[in-house]
């Protein structure tokens, strides 16, 4: 009760739910779920985690890239994946969309991926694929980023 005579209600006082939040410490190519929304200060502190998917490239790629010259754009597409696949260059090519798939080391970095620095040997020249992530790709705007192992 107050001064007046009146019965006061206690005040009814929402908390918010506290939700367990799981940080998840190194994104797994594999589950889309587990990539992080895409920042540009990403990159320098990553284990160039992008470099372990499929590079899909096209004939313009693979000329800027310079493992085809500009003559060989004309010959069927056909003969010159036999000549990259025979040349350890890509995997695969699909005839169907005229996609060339990258060749990825043992460990699944790509060709053009260096080891010890985990940097693009041909970054001014890399594919349009690499250009566009992670813009483009398996979840546009994220990325499956694993932080950089120091001392490796």
């Amino acid at each position: 009760m107050n001064n007046s005579g009146i019965i006061a209600r206690p005040k009814t006082v929402i908390h918010p739910i506290k939700m367990k939040t799981t940080l998840i410490a190194a994104a797994e190519v594999d589950r889309l779920e587990t990539w992080q929304r895409y920042t540009s200060n990403m990159c320098h502190g990553c284990h160039s985690t992008c470099c372990t998917l499929p590079v899909e490239v096209k004939i313009k790629d693979l000329i800027r890239i310079g493992v085809v010259d500009e003559f060989e754009k004309d010959d069927p597409p056909k003969n010159v994946a036999k000549r990259l696949q025979k040349e350890g260059i890509i995997e695969r090519f699909n005839q169907k969309s005229g996609i060339f798939t990258l060749t990825r080391m043992s460990n699944d970095d790509c060709m053009y991926l260096d080891r010890k620095s985990r940097l693009c040997t041909i970054y001014d020249k890399r594919p349009d694929t690499c250009r566009n992530h992670p813009k483009v790709g398996p979840r546009p705007g994220y990325c499956a980023y694993k932080p950089k192992v120091v001392g490796r």
